[in-house]
């Protein structure tokens, strides 16, 4: 008997790709929930017709909604959320993914539901001790900068997951992703540098750096992402745990920059950059200097480990981002 799994943000980058892969195992019936406000359909329409697949077009904030959809559900892969891009919309963020996860909890309490919830490197701020592991203390900056709204809203959610496993016994887990990115992503900042480089480098155009490009991130491509999501989705011991999910490879932005105009075939003189100071963005904006995940909890309880290099994966988004630029 296959296992139904609500999965929400479907038809987002992640959420499309993990359809893909449980559907593709044939162990799972899946429900696929998305309000296509960041989604798109056209990443699971190939699903469509399936018999193991049905699709819902609602705002996970819509509790009735929420309720009937996932009726019966083994498990709920909460994935849907709104970040807060750098130029404001807190408001929204907030509004967003702290009713989002209390809808998916609640429904889940009903239906006797487990639930896997998205988090994010981002909780852990403007910490120093790295590589990040998941015991550490956050540190975020002051409620004034709109930056950590999005971080505030997803430890939020954390600990409501954690409050609602103690207080309802729904068993829940929460992953925190560090850069994740391939195909299906966001041509734009929303997923992050490395698609606006791609671009920019395929255009021959000038690659925006923000701040002095100094600043480090880990990068994880899809697929790792997907099977670290499976493995907590599958293994039981996770419930009750938050996990890093990401790669352990630690890079600058402008070593970024300067990896993608490479493998595009740009001047062997280096990428064309553009230097944007963070005031641009708005008085009180910070960033974080760097961002590398400590991995042995989601190693040692779902063997979790990433496989595919910031360069092959960096290879097959490049191919794909041509591809939907029609170069």
């Amino acid at each position: 008997m296959r296992i139904r799994v609500s999965i929400t943000g479907a038809a987002g980058f992640i959420g499309s790709h993990l359809v893909d892969a449980l559907l593709e195992s044939g162990r799972y019936e899946v429900i696929a929930i998305d309000d296509l406000s960041m989604g798109s359909l056209d990443n699971i329409k190939h699903h469509i017709g399936n018999s193991s697949f049905k699709f819902h077009r609602i705002d996970v904030r819509d509790t009735v909604a929420l309720t009937t959809c996932c009726e019966g559900s083994d498990i709920i892969v909460h994935l849907a959320a709104f970040k807060i891009p750098r130029y404001g919309n807190a408001l929204k963020t907030l509004d967003v993914n702290s009713k989002g996860m209390w809808n998916v909890l609640e429904v889940a309490r009903k239906n006797s539901s487990e639930v896997v919830s998205a988090s994010t490197s981002d909780v852990y701020g403007k910490s120093k001790k790295l590589p990040f592991s998941e015991s550490e203390d956050p540190l975020l900056g002051p409620s004034t900068s709109e930056r950590w709204s999005y971080a505030v809203s997803k430890l939020f959610d954390e600990h409501l997951c954690l409050a609602y496993q103690e207080a309802h016994g729904v068993p829940v887990t929460s992953l925190r992703f560090f850069g994740s990115y391939g195909p299906r992503c966001h041509l734009s900042w929303w997923s992050g540098p490395q698609s606006v480089f791609i671009s920019a480098a395929l255009k021959n155009e000038e690659m925006e750096i923000h701040g002095d490009g100094k600043q480090t991130r880990s990068f994880t491509y899809i697929s790792d992402t997907i099977s670290g999501i499976i493995a907590a989705v599958e293994n039981k011991e996770a419930r009750g745990h938050i996990f890093n999910l990401g790669s352990t490879f630690e890079i600058s932005i402008l070593d970024l920059a300067k990896m993608i105009s490479r493998l595009v075939g740009n001047s062997p003189d280096g990428p064309k950059l553009k230097f944007i100071p963070y005031e641009s963005f708005s008085r009180n904006y910070e960033d974080v200097s760097r961002r590398v995940p400590d991995i042995s909890k989601a190693r040692d309880i779902l063997g979790f480990q990433p496989t595919v290099s910031l360069e092959e994966g960096l290879e097959k988004t490049i191919k794909w981002q041509k591809e939907v630029m029609g170069l």
